[in-house]
């Protein structure tokens, strides 16, 4: 992956649109390279996340919640949990108060799950950026949105 342009071998009518297409395109192919890094480990990009949300919070968390701390809205999360589930990653708890609510617990596995997969990842995407551009390319996304 380098130039955008010379990839997609594509003019565009403004630059708006190219950064815009651009911004699709990188998504992309960090999905690709996340995808990849956590096959290895029997997990995807979601449920690394989850794993992460639930090991942050340092207590059960209901699905709902889990869902809007969630990087990518994802609308299969119970499918997601159900195969952290059967690797006894999690754990379900069912509320006491309402039968329809259930919170979620990482285990020790789902713990160490975690500790093995390397933080890594994030710094090979990003080692052609310098903090500082990694930092203006954050504020420029913010301000797109």
């Amino acid at each position: 992956m380098g130039d955008f342009s010379k990839d997609i071998n594509s003019k565009f009518p403004n630059n708006r649109v190219k950064a815009m297409l651009n911004v699709i395109y990188t998504a992309s192919w960090i999905s690709s390279l996340q995808n990849e890094h956590f096959k290895t480990y029997g997990i995807s990009p979601q449920q690394y996340n989850i794993l992460r949300i639930l090991k942050g919070a340092n207590e059960p968390l209901s699905v709902q919640v889990i869902k809007d701390r969630m990087i990518e809205r994802s609308p299969n999360v119970t499918r997601l949990m159900d195969k952290l589930y059967a690797k006894n990653c999690i754990k379900r708890l069912p509320s006491k108060e309402d039968r329809r609510v259930v919170f979620i617990e990482i285990t020790n596995t789902g713990k160490d799950l975690l500790e093995s997969v390397p933080d890594n990842l994030n710094k090979d995407i990003l080692k052609n950026l310098s903090e500082s551009e990694a930092e203006t390319l954050s504020d420029l996304l913010d301000k797109m949105r």
